[in-house]
């Protein structure tokens, strides 16, 4: 929906290049608008993954079979893998330089991207999205920081830096359009074909990029390896059914529980426990949960809606979702706008109240209701996500001191990936025992997490230091 939860990823280092051995010709330099353009390119394509998969999801089961859970997996394979590991890839992309990780994790996406097109069966399509989700949570973290690397002058960075953030927007809304015509045009395989000639042509602009410096950065293994653990024993136990479901479970307790007593030891966690005593970043990341929940969970199942019980194709599914696009990026603008004269905090109020809003009014909609109406009915929804998400954002980073604000932002960019997969799961799960009791009933949770995120940010509060 939105990408300025992740504006606050830390900066490189200021990059000192020590003259090239002799025999070796210094690397060629890249100009700032080059790097942009591939930046933009890069979070273009992880980001359009997360959501074009959704209008193919129909196309994908007759031809792969794998019922409703199958189906879910293929969209909650990458989103969890992606949040899980997005935890650590920051630092990562420390230790090896961002443009090094930049150009492994493209070459990686793409390849796994191709193999995705490829895929024989289900099982191998599922594998492959987790590999996807790997090398989307190396590159997300790279791209800001390539950004900034390139454009030394302030003025000149914040304009490149905003029109990364428009870039990343408009990609993951036009997800569902985009899918929607591909799947019409050929078949679901093309949803991941496209990533080849696009990653090639990011792989390109990055082989001109400037070499980063490496910096220590620490990682938090047995941290990272329980938040894995922990949120894919979730994601089964709500997937899955009988007892593996159980088993499942019982391994996403063990594994948080083991998580939580890791971070508290951690000289450098993944997940700083303390950041949470603020009252103000445990409101943000809640609302940001939130939001995710109703906005990737509602997309999941109004694309089944659409061409599951309404038998449209999945061009005409797509074209459903234009008016819901055009509202998130619309909004994200004017969110900017009421934030700077207003201060962030109305905006969220204004922002998550219309989101509830919306999905009350989705209660409306039956096998009956025109589709014109049905895709005008999700335009509040979608408007109030994009209204909400960038003003949450610099309300955390305002509470977090400076030299948090990378980790901060990592740990709200998880939080929304993996509830909006979590979502996904649990909405699935719903519908498959009943599509319209089960759609009403994820309208109305979805509905209930959001008003309490809303009373939360109506009543401010003091929260312990963060430091």
């Amino acid at each position: 929906m939105t990408t300025e939860e992740t504006l606050q990823a830390p900066s490189p280092a200021p990059v000192h290049r020590p003259s090239p051995p002799p025999g070796r010709a210094p690397a060629p330099s890249s100009s700032p608008t080059r790097t942009l353009v591939a930046s933009m390119l890069g979070l273009a394509l992880i980001l359009l993954d997360a959501s074009v998969v959704n209008v193919a999801l129909p196309s994908m089961g007759s031809s792969l079979g794998g019922g409703m859970s199958g189906l879910q997996w293929v969209v909650d394979a990458y989103t969890v893998t992606f949040a899980a590991l997005l935890l650590s890839t920051g630092a990562l992309s420390d230790r090896i330089g961002a443009s090094r990780a930049y150009t492994i994790g493209i070459t990686l996406f793409t390849l796994a991207s191709v193999a995705c097109a490829l895929a024989p069966g289900l099982a191998t399509l599922i594998g492959f999205r987790v590999v996807q989700g790997v090398a989307a949570a190396v590159v997300l973290p790279t791209t800001l920081a390539l950004v900034r690397q390139a454009y030394a002058d302030p003025a000149r960075r914040r304009r490149a830096v905003s029109l990364w953030a428009a870039g990343g927007t408009t990609a993951s809304a036009l997800g569902p359009v985009v899918g929607g015509a591909l799947t019409t045009a050929w078949d679901w395989r093309a949803v991941f074909l496209i990533n080849l000639p696009l990653g090639l042509l990011a792989l390109a602009l990055a082989f001109r990029a400037s070499p980063s410096e490496r910096r220590a950065a620490p990682l938090d293994l047995p941290g990272q390896l329980t938040a894995v653990l922990a949120l894919a024993g979730l994601a089964f136990a709500v997937i899955e059914k009988g007892t593996l479901a159980l088993v499942s479970l019982g391994v996403a307790v063990v594994a948080l529980a083991a998580f939580l007593r890791i971070e508290t030891r951690q000289p450098h966690p993944v997940v700083p426990l303390r950041l949470f005593r603020d009252r103000t970043v445990a409101v943000a990341v809640g609302a940001g949960s939130a939001i995710s929940v109703a906005y990737y969970g509602m997309l999941f199942v109004f694309s089944l809606f659409f061409q599951q019980v309404r038998e449209q194709s999945a061009f005409a599914a797509g074209l459903m979702f234009l008016p819901m696009t055009a509202a998130v990026v619309g909004a994200n603008v004017l969110s900017g706008r009421l934030a700077n004269r207003y201060g962030p905090r109305r905006p969220m109020l204004v922002g998550q109240s219309m989101s509830v809003v919306g999905l009350l009014l989705l209660l409306l909609v039956g096998e009956d209701t025109s589709l014109l109406l049905t895709a005008v009915l999700l335009v509040p929804l979608s408007a109030g996500a994009g209204l909400a998400l960038p003003p949450l954002t610099a309300l955390m980073m305002d509470a977090v001191p400076a030299d948090r604000a990378g980790v901060a932002a990592g740990v709200l960019n998880g939080a929304r990936q993996v509830s909006g997969g979590l979502g996904v799961a649990a909405f699935g799960a719903l519908v498959a025992n009943g599509f319209h009791a089960g759609l009403r009933a994820s309208l109305v949770i979805s509905a209930v997490l959001l008003t309490v995120t809303t009373l939360a940010t109506a009543r401010p509060g003091r929260g312990a230091p963060t430091a």
